[in-house]
């Protein structure tokens, strides 16, 4: 069985980190371990959150990630009153910025570094995302071929194409949102660029790409967002919805070197069934358009589920939805179990549509009361893989 760190091991790291007292790391109103405090009161107080990958993409690997939370204190002492209150107090009290730092890196020579700050201001009235990141991912593309074959001398053919590529570069991505009246709708833009460098070991597919869309590639594209969110909590909603659509134009006269477009809808829901039991729900669609003859292997959409290796099946439409139900013990901990499945289609006559299920189970330990903050493991499986993730959040 694969090594899952435990949360005595994140509060043995943490203590190392900022040297606080013991009783730091245990929860005032019921005695239980908690990095809440830590977080709030320590200049230097984060939530590590460690990143174990078995993505079957890339193979195993590992990194962490440290969650900041910046508030002021008068903010501190309202979210410790709210704490000190209610079990659920504190949870619904929004940080004003958050910023995440981390890095990871994989078997199979792939890696990341990053960091990214998220801050409103005006009561959430304008919300602002930035974030800068790079590295390098090694990943094997797949693309299911279907000729239909001309008689004897040339027979259908019918299989799948597999070849391996080295992705390369650099990433920026900035959007700003403005709430509509005191609705929970918010519109905003959206920014992403990036310089990157594809590669095969595959002398032939590098030979193409080379004569095709070039081994260097910058991409650039201007978009607009909508968000329409009434969750009860940022980190792990029990309660309400949230419907978001983005439509993306990467463009030449944008600087891009590929021209496209990506429209996105996707959605989740929380239902409360009773004090132990919560139903959540999620939709996605993505649509990809272009009138470039070529474009690099890892821009089209792809089917993202829990079990499923990232880039496994891309198409130019692609949808998925997932279900998930779960029991609370209680306060601190939840099991839950999940359901996903989903299709891509390619707009080409020589390929199929694809469509795939994944299903598993997983729990979450409140590890930070005052932010309604969960974390735990979530073990995965679809048709020919599997794998688990140390998740922070729901894990939609």
């Amino acid at each position: 069985m694969r090594n899952i760190t435990s949360l005595s091991a994140l509060a043995v790291s943490c203590a190392v980190l900022s040297t606080p007292s013991l009783g730091s790391f245990f929860d005032d109103a019921d005695g239980q371990f908690d990095m809440g405090h830590h977080i709030a009161e320590n200049a230097v107080g984060f939530l590590p959150v460690p990143i174990v990958i078995t993505e079957p993409a890339v193979g195993y690997g590992g990194g962490l990630v440290g969650v900041f939370m910046h508030e002021t204190e008068e903010q501190k002492q309202q979210r410790k009153q709210a704490a000190l209150t209610s079990l659920d107090g504190g949870a619904q009290l929004m940080p004003a910025a958050i910023t995440a730092v981390g890095a990871a890196g994989t078997q199979n020579g792939s890696w990341f570094a990053f960091a990214g700050h998220r801050h409103t201001w005006h009561g959430d009235t304008i919300r602002y995302i930035g974030g800068v990141g790079g590295g390098q991912m090694n990943l094997n593309i797949y693309q299911d071929i279907d000729f239909p074959g001309f008689g004897p001398v040339l027979p259908p053919i019918q299989d799948t194409f597999s070849f391996n590529t080295q992705t390369s570069g650099v990433a920026m991505l900035q959007q700003l949102q403005f709430r509509i009246a005191k609705t929970p709708l918010m519109l905003g833009v959206k920014q992403l660029a990036s310089y990157t460098t594809v590669e095969s070991d595959n002398t032939v597919v590098s030979k193409l790409l080379d004569l095709t869309i070039g081994n260097k590639e910058v991409t650039s594209g201007l978009g607009l967002l909508a968000e329409y969110d009434t969750r009860n909590n940022l980190f792990y909603p029990t309660d309400g919805y949230k419907v978001s659509s983005e439509y993306m134009v990467y463009d030449s006269k944008l600087g891009s070197d590929s021209n496209y477009t990506k429209w996105n809808v996707a959605g989740e829901g929380y239902v409360p069934l009773n004090d132990k039991w919560t139903l959540g729900f999620a939709g996605n669609y993505d649509k990809f358009d272009t009138k470039d003859e070529f474009v690099a292997p890892t821009t089209k959409p792809y089917i993202k589920l829990r079990g499923v290796s990232s880039f496994r099946y891309q198409g130019d439409q692609v949808a998925t939805a997932q279900t998930q139900v779960t029991y609370d013990i209680d306060h601190r901990w939840k099991v839950s179990a999940f359901y996903g499945a989903g299709v891509a289609k390619m707009d080409s006559q020589y390929s199929d549509n694809q469509s795939v299920g994944a299903y598993g189970a997983g729990f979450r330990y409140q590890i930070a009361r005052r932010y309604g903050l969960h974390m735990g493991v979530d073990i995965a499986r679809s048709d020919d893989e599997g794998a688990f993730y140390i998740t922070l959040g729901s894990g939609f």
